[in-house]
């Protein structure tokens, strides 16, 4: 792969669709695309023409749109072909692109191009697939926050500080014999803790939009008929899993992601859990325990007519500790109960019928209490992904260290380098290249 070749692909999703468009980027592309359209394209407008193939047939007729560097998505030559949007047209006109010397672009290659051109930051080339992935509304404004460069900005704001104190620190390397003086009239222990405050700020916005990017994976257990499925169906506005009044109902997971109040969730219904003879039923407990293993969160359903039984409170006993849990108090239309969330022995109630509704509203807001979101409006947020989390820790615990070796200034000095570099992989400052490809892989083609 080179960033000299041209490359092409069809940018518009498979499938039948009014309009299809296949992109073209690389150096000099004025001359392919005279010989597709026939005509020498202006720049930067939309020319309404046929779209020739190698013998002069007409295999389409609609909008080119020639863009030369380095005023493009690329920063290189990009040729947008709209055409009307059939599989079998899509790919003639591509094939046409690829017989006038193009190759079949990889996943991600023209965001990545955009990125080796300085088009983008890392961050930023990231945020194009988080925008074309977001499953809320509220993820999509945080991906587009991220793409016009808000994360960016806050990270070189924090990276430019640390450099800052970088350069202070140094000077002092010469002068040994008042090094320690120097750094205390600069106030360099003062100007380090602003910096890891602001970090600490960014890491919790971070935080939270990593929540809209990643969604929160919920499982819903409990003993067999106490009405997963029937709030599964509620949760979701939709009849997805079976509901009877046969015990064991549900065999296996049943997967549903859902927007609570913006922030996705990944619901998943599981097998009642007991014991049983029967081999599928085990099967499906095996799997439900397994699904509990990976959940963010678990909501224990409860048939408030029977009350909390020795059933109920050995599938407690069985949780991994680090998973919260809230506990579903479900048919309260059957007691005449009236909804409501409460805390009990520090663990979160919700009362609610899962028939009628009542008491839903409740739970939403339970489940996002329990992730510790608190991004209401999603403002502010960035669409972090792990390897930002991870990255921003790292600095994070640099810059502590560096508190903690304020009177050996090599040391100290390096604690800030090493705090620069993790922040700088971030907008990839100091990216390894199979990490580019790592990114760019996850890229639909033609994007």
């Amino acid at each position: 792969m080179s960033r000299r070749d041209t490359i092409a692909a069809i940018a518009t999703a498979p499938g039948r669709a009014g309009i299809g468009v296949v992109r073209v980027s690389g150096p000099d592309l004025a001359e392919l695309g005279a010989r597709i359209v026939n005509r020498r394209l202006p720049p930067r407008r939309a020319t309404l023409a046929d779209f020739l193939g190698t013998q002069g047939e007409v295999i389409d007729r609609g909008i080119a749109l020639y863009y030369p560097a380095p005023h493009s998505y690329t920063g290189e030559d990009v040729l947008e072909l709209q055409g009307h949007g059939g599989p079998v047209v899509l790919r003639l006109l591509l094939r046409r692109c690829l017989a006038l010397g193009a190759r079949l672009a990889e996943p991600g290659e023209f965001t990545r191009r955009a990125y080796l051109n300085d088009k983008l930051d890392l961050a930023q080339a990231e945020s194009v697939a988080d925008l074309i992935d977001a499953s809320t509304a509220r993820a999509a404004r945080c991906a587009m926050r991220s793409l016009q460069g808000a994360f960016s900005e806050r990270i070189t704001a924090l990276s430019r500080a640390v450099i800052e104190l970088r350069a202070l620190v140094e000077a002092t390397l010469d002068f040994p014999e008042e090094d320690i003086e120097f750094l205390e009239r600069a106030d360099a222990e003062g100007r380090l803790g602003g910096v890891r405050e602001e970090l600490a700020k960014v890491q919790q916005a971070s935080q939270q939009g990593s929540l809209l990017r990643e969604g929160m994976r919920v499982v819903l257990a409990g003993q067999p008929n106490v009405g997963k499925s029937s709030l599964l169906n509620r949760l979701a506005g939709e009849d997805l899993a079976i509901v009877t009044e046969v015990p064991g109902t549900t065999r296996d997971a049943i997967r549903q992601s859902i927007d609570v109040k913006g922030v996705p969730a990944h619901i998943i219904d599981t097998a009642g859990l007991r014991e049983s003879s029967d081999a599928v039923e085990k099967l499906g407990i095996a799997r439900t325990w397994a699904a509990i293993e990976r959940a963010d969160l678990m909501l224990l359903v409860i048939d408030c007519t029977a009350g909390e039984t020795a059933g109920d409170e050995a599938i407690v006993a069985k949780l991994p500790r680090s998973l919260p849990c809230i506990r579903v108090m479900n048919k309260i239309d059957l007691i005449g109960r009236a909804a409501a969330s409460e805390r009990r022995n520090g663990a979160t109630v919700v009362w609610l019928s899962a028939k009628t509704g009542e008491g839903i509203e409740l739970l939403r807001q339970a489940l996002l209490d329990a992730v510790g979101w608190e991004g209401e409006g999603g403002e502010g947020l960035f669409m972090a992904r792990e390897r930002h989390l991870e990255a921003l820790a790292a600095a994070q615990g640099h810059l502590e260290r560096a508190t903690q070796l304020m009177r050996q200034p090599e040391l100290f000095a390096e604690e800030l380098r090493l705090a620069q570099v993790a922040l700088g992989a971030i907008t990839g400052e100091f990216t390894a290249e199979d990490l580019l490809g790592e990114i760019f892989s996850r890229f639909c083609i033609g994007k």
